[in-house]
């Protein structure tokens, strides 16, 4: 824990009333006296964490100062969004402040002299029905409602959405109303007072729940201030100011029959203010403990009257830490900031202090998803969120909203009027039409012709049904393309499995008909190919051991078969010279096999071998008379390889020509040609003795032949970026324009250790990222950054199979084809609605699985640093997220694209992302959010934030 009193935050020594951290952490409000009247001041949040920034004379420390109070501001309370901060005074007025985009000149007065305003904060709405001074003011979960309290003894409900309608006056104390707290869904809002009462009323009619008095009966005397406060998971209900065998404390309240059975002990004087963490948390788990994971908790911090501050975890029975004459006046009020990690406290003396926490103190949060997921499952959907029927006649704030309010609903008629009979975008019709059929139907009657017959004992058998999956949605992946999804195999006859036969052990691995090569000695090997059982052998089939052995696994040689598909191969090439040449493509297929532990072992028990190392072997290309290859990437560009040129004095040569777009050139190298490869950038070869030469397309040579580590196998280029696999299985990715080196002999053991798997097919994508397509269907991308392989493609992937979303950007659909991911993926990237199953899922698995699957879309196509492809996936990730109502990952997702506003030297924000720039994504994804009444509040923040952003 770190403890922090930045001495620049103060109201000239006048009384600091209240303070609250902004919910994006980057500045705080404090309300309190001023000079002649109320003061309402938000202060920048970095010079207060980072030392840097506060020696840092550009960085400003004040943001906007607000003298509009007539007396004292005893409240300060940011909404939940953090678009408006609304304060409470002695004038009895409840102010509602709005940052203006108009930044114009204005100052204000301070101890300095004239300051002038970093941010223009300008008064929305003003408030007025307390007969007396406002001591606390409260936004509900959700924003959707303003609660005020006063000292003539009222709670007033506001309605947030429509300032200045008062939707309820709660009248039931009989003394001044000092605090309000909400619980966190919105089914209840608790006040205290000093009529020793602590009052609990329902947000459903805005009737009185229950009036708890027993623990405040000893109370004597009274506090400035009686801030209570709610626990996250809403189980818990602590007052301000209660007394227990005379002694002050802070009374725990359980919401499960209110009962009073617990309470904060401890402090010397009256408890003024209590504050509870906005995260709930869970104990830290040791790494690698396999301990069943605690229950959660939650983090209270509670202040007095005698200057000191203590903070509790519900877990404990002691307080986790407790500071003494922490000011030199009372506590007057606490803010948390969102991640939980930081508190701010302030004082009567005028100042304020800040402790910063770590996780390992106080735990690791949930997260506001888990959260969520408890409120639901505990206290049901929260009342806090307006219904359809409040949606439809909400009141829309900003323009830009309601016209693309006005274009969704435009586009659902049109929808409508084009596809009446089309399956409904809602998730709860799974059933759907196949052919006119519902599948319910095709159940029935498949049902109605199952065999039964009778067993001689009188039992009941039922031959079984073979039923396909029933499939509504697009799937390539489960259906093929030459059949209907409605099409139904019913096999006239099952037979029973035969018994267990020794003999197919090995050969239901493998081809069947064929025996299989991995598990077999090189004598069996022969005796095969003297049966003709094996036509040709090739060094990809075997595992060879390693160089320290005196006897190897003998490969292979070459039959006369393959001598005359050699023969044959020089005279097509020949031919291809006056006709097509071949194409290089992008994806080159190459197979390796790996070798089984228990293979092994066999085949060193039969040869008496001892257990060398081994080494995966991949195969290289054999030296070819001539050849002629295709660039892929520009079809107007052919690369003619000719060796074995007889020279002056009998020497050999390999003449290398390059033909583009009818300009040639060509050059000669010493050593034989084995592969070639080029891109619109380079033309590369390799040559025997494990030499790789590089040239530009004009046939300069760029850098001196490149030694590489053992033969080459497969080598391809993509724009200015060279691969080269070897045949040791290693890795190497060059950038031969600015000359580094983007992967270093990286081996494939990795991917492929402890498997049968092969390599077949292999991607060199525009940014110089290797990507490896396995036998298994799975792909991975080596990533530089990390020195990691990625998981980026899994053919067998449950969560695109469950995943259930809307298609969205039709008109980039070829750009998105033409992909790394898509080409991967083998697939198009917006495959549309792909769970309408025959059995559904629970809505909430399905939509976890959605945004799992979204989510690993996304970070696919960040790993492979395609621009066009993580710019669609987030805005249809952004698009689910709008749908469903994943208020706290859409808000994290803008915050990220929107970017700090003020600069801050420990700032890590980044403005661009995959050369794509944040803020222009961000606006991208206001029509998105725009579609969302519910998010109308997040819309017009962010417009405005980009507004000024525009304006500086």
């Amino acid at each position: 824990m770190k403890l922090l009193k930045p001495t620049w935050v103060n109201h000239n020594g006048k009384p600091i009333f209240s303070v609250d951290i902004h919910p994006d952490g980057t500045k705080f409000a404090t309300g309190g006296q001023g000079q002649d009247s109320g003061k309402v001041v938000i202060w920048n949040m970095s010079p207060v964490l980072q030392e840097d920034d506060e020696k840092d004379e550009n960085i400003p420390k004040m943001l906007c100062q607000m003298d509009n109070h007539l007396a004292c501001v005893n409240c300060v309370r940011w909404s939940n969004s953090g678009m408006y901060l609304a304060s409470g005074g002695d004038d009895k007025l409840i102010m509602v402040w709005k940052r203006a985009t108009y930044i114009g000149p204005s100052t204000v007065f301070g101890s300095s002299g004239k300051l002038a305003n970093v941010e223009q904060w300008r008064c929305v709405s003003i408030l007025r029905n307390h007969s007396g001074d406002v001591m606390d003011v409260a936004w509900s979960p959700h924003d959707a409602w303003l609660a005020s309290c006063s000292v003539d003894n009222t709670v007033v409900i506001w309605n947030a959405v429509k300032f200045p309608e008062i939707l309820a006056t709660l009248r039931g104390h009989s003394g001044l109303v000092k605090g309000l707290t909400w619980d966190p869904v919105g089914k209840y809002i608790a006040s205290q007072a000093d009529d020793r009462s602590l009052k609990v009323w329902r947000t459903l009619d805005w009737q009185l729940e229950t009036s708890i008095t027993k623990p405040f009966d000893e109370c004597g005397g009274t506090t400035h201030v009686l801030r209570l406060s709610w626990s996250p998971d809403g189980h818990y209900l602590v007052s301000a100011h209660a007394m227990n065998n005379s002694g002050p404390t802070a009374q725990i309240i359980e919401r499960e029959g209110w009962k009073t059975n617990m309470d904060f002990v401890g402090h010397r004087k009256a408890v003024t203010v209590v504050k509870f963490n906005p995260k709930i948390f869970k104990k830290k788990q040791k790494n690698g403990s396999s301990a069943k994971p605690s229950c959660p908790y939650c983090c209270c911090a509670v202040g007095s009257k005698d200057r000191s501050l203590s903070v509790w975890l519900t877990c404990l029975k002691r307080p986790l830490v407790v500071i003494h004459e922490l000011f030199d006046k009372s506590i007057m009020d606490i803010s948390w900031t969102l991640n939980g990690l930081g508190i701010l406290v302030c004082s009567m003396d005028g100042s304020v202090a800040f402790l910063d926490f770590s996780q390992d103190e106080l735990g690791d949060p949930l997260s506001e998803e888990e959260k969520s997921r408890i409120h639901q499952s505990t206290y049901g959907k929260s009342l806090a969120i307006m219904t359809e029927a409040q949606l439809s006649t909400a009141v829309i704030e900003n323009p830009e909203m309601l016209k693309y309010q006005r274009r969704q609903q435009q586009q659902q008629q049109l929808d409508q009027k084009s596809a009446p009979a089309r399956e409904p975008g809602s998730a709860a019709s799974v059933a759907g039409v196949v052919n006119g059929e519902s599948l319910e139907d095709i159940r029935k009657n498949l049902l109605k012709k199952q065999v039964e017959t009778r067993t001689a004992d009188g039992r009941r058998r039922i031959t079984p049904l073979c039923i396909a999956q029933l499939d509504t949605g697009v799937n390539a992946t489960s259906t093929p393309a030459s059949l209907s999804p409605s099409v139904l195999t019913t096999p006239s006859k099952i037979e029973p499995m035969k018994a267990f036969d020794s003999r197919f052990t090995e050969r239901s691995k493998a081809t069947p008909g064929a025996p299989t090569l991995t598990s077999m000695t090189p004598t069996a090997i022969e005796r095969l190919k003297e049966q003709n059982l094996v036509k040709e052998l090739r060094p990809r089939d075997l595992l060879e051991t390693s160089s320290d052995s005196d006897e190897k696994i003998p490969l292979a040689k070459p039959s006369s078969l393959s001598k005359r598909k050699l023969e044959l191969e020089v005279e097509t090439v020949e031919k291809k010279k006056k006709g097509r040449p071949r194409k290089d493509t992008r994806l080159m297929p190459v197979a390796l096999s790996v070798q089984s532990p228990a293979a092994l072992t066999a085949e060193k028990e039969a040869m008496c071998l001892s257990a060398p190392a081994l080494a995966l072997k991949l195969p290289v290309p054999g030296p070819q008379r001539a050849f002629t290859l295709q660039v892929s990437s520009d079809p107007s560009m052919y690369i003619e390889v000719e060796n074995e040129v007889t020279a002056v004095g009998g020497v050999k040569l390999s003449r290398l020509k390059c033909n583009r777009e009818g300009k040639e050139w060509e050059t000669v190298l010493t050593s034989r040609i084995l592969t070639a490869a080029g891109s619109c950038d380079v033309v590369c070869v390799a040559c025997e003795k494990r030499m790789l030469s590089v040239f530009s397309t004009c046939g300069r040579r760029l850098l001196p032949p490149i030694l590489l580590p053992s033969p080459i196998s497969t080598l391809h280029c993509t724009g200015s970026y060279v691969m080269a696999l070897t045949a040791a299985a290693t890795l190497s990715v060059w950038d031969v324009h600015r000359q580094v080196v983007v992967v270093k002999e990286e081996s494939l053991h990795s991917i492929l250790a402890g498997s049968d798997m092969t390599v077949s097919q292999i991607l060199l994508t525009q940014h110089g990222i290797p990507v490896m397509n396995l036998s298994d269907g799975k792909a991975y991308c080596f990533n530089p950054s990390l020195s990691t392989w990625n998981l980026v493609s899994d053919k067998q992937d449950s969560l695109a199979l469950c995943a259930d979303f809307r298609s969205s950007l039709p008109s980039q659909d070829a750009m998105l084809c033409s992909g790394p991911l898509a080409i991967i993926q083998g697939r198009t990237s917006n495959s549309g609605r792909q769970a309408a199953r025959l059995f559904s899922v629970p809505h909430m698995v399905q939509q976890e699985t959605t945004l799992a699957y979204l989510e690993n879309q996304v970070a696919a196509a960040l790993t492979l640093q395609s621009s066009h492809e993580y710019r669609h996936w987030l805005l249809l990730y952004a698009r689910y997220l709008v749908n469903e109502g994943f208020e706290y990952r859409l808000r994290e997702i803008c915050k990220d694209l929107l970017g700090p506003v003020h600069y801050s030297t420990g700032s890590q924000w980044e403005s661009t992302v995959v050369g794509l720039r944040k803020r222009e994504l961000l606006k991208e994804l206001l029509p998105v959010i725009g579609q969302n009444i519910r998010f109308q509040r997040l819309f017009t923040e962010c417009q405005e934030q980009l507004d000024i952003l525009r304006d500086k």
